[in-house]
């Protein structure tokens, strides 16, 4: 009888551990899984709707002033690195000359000392559009 509650006993510290093991392996795979998942086009989490990015309105685009006081100000407020400094109008006068094609294009791929976006990362091509029109209009 000894050896049967002996055998009992010892299966049922046998299963005791196997269940701790595999608690602590579910633990451990609990710390050691990603923090997020990649979500690749086509996928279904691709269908969900992405957060707008820091600083945009939820409203839509924001305006050319809007862009302009938040990123190109820094710039073109003082003329760093020869930028035509807002308001300036013999500055502008040549560059608006050779089109807003030209200007557009210069500001969202940069241009000379002119960084792509001027580092707006955020804006669209629209709103670095509207910024070069805002500066353009009030620099005439």
């Amino acid at each position: 009888m000894k050896s049967i509650l002996g055998i009992v006993a010892a299966l049922a510290v046998s299963a005791a551990a196997a269940v701790a093991q595999q608690s602590v392996d579910e633990q451990i795979a609990e710390r050691i899984a990603p923090a997020g998942e990649t979500c690749m086009k086509g996928e279904e989490c691709a269908a969900a709707v992405a957060a707008a990015p820091e600083g945009a309105s939820g409203g839509g685009t924001r305006s050319g002033e809007d862009i302009y006081n938040a990123s190109c100000q820094t710039c073109h407020a003082l003329g760093v690195a020869g930028a035509p400094r807002f308001g300036d109008a013999a500055a502008w006068a040549p560059r608006i000359a050779q089109g807003m094609d030209t200007l557009y294009s210069h500001a969202i791929n940069g241009f000379n000392a002119m960084p792509a976006k001027g580092l707006c990362m955020d804006c669209s091509d629209d709103e670095v559009k509207a910024a070069v029109d805002y500066m353009a209009d009030n620099s005439k």
